[in-house]
């Protein structure tokens, strides 16, 4: 008797397997996904940003200038997203062979299709292009004397 983790675990590893190799049912699969993606962001629609109001009580405006910037950063993101999966969408149609494969490398992207099904980057490269993030002590402003 298995366990819905035991269900989700065993789709994942079936998920994990088929990314590995080039096939029409994992494409379409992975189609299906961004279709139902872009349906989501779609019907979801924009959040309205509420404008700011002169007689807005002073308590209340930090809170509506908030609201403000987590609907116009909500939105955005989803202009990104949306955009990211209308590429993916024509990638494939383009060259399906090649989807599953790193823009930049050539690659394999693997098990981040899972989870992205629009991303056109491995991580090794998707790391380089969004910049090392060096570790180490934290800068002071002595540092700059």
């Amino acid at each position: 008797m298995g366990t819905a983790t035991e269900a989700t675990h065993s789709s994942l590893s079936s998920w994990q397997t088929a990314a590995t190799v080039s096939s029409p049912s994992v494409l379409e699969r992975l189609r299906a996904e961004l279709i139902k993606i872009r349906e989501d962001l779609l019907a979801e629609g924009d959040l309205p940003i509420e404008p700011a109001t002169d007689k807005a009580d002073l308590d209340e405006a930090p809170l509506a200038e908030m609201n403000q910037v987590i609907a116009s950063k909500r939105n955005q993101t989803r202009g990104i997203v949306l955009k990211r999966v209308a590429m993916a969408l024509g990638r494939m149609e383009k060259d399906p062979d090649d989807f599953m494969n790193c823009v930049e490398c050539g690659e394999p992207i693997g098990k981040r299709l899972l989870a992205l099904p629009y991303v056109d980057m491995c991580v090794a490269c998707q790391e380089e292009s969004d910049g090392s993030h060096k570790t180490g002590r934290r800068r002071s402003v002595t540092d700059y004397r």
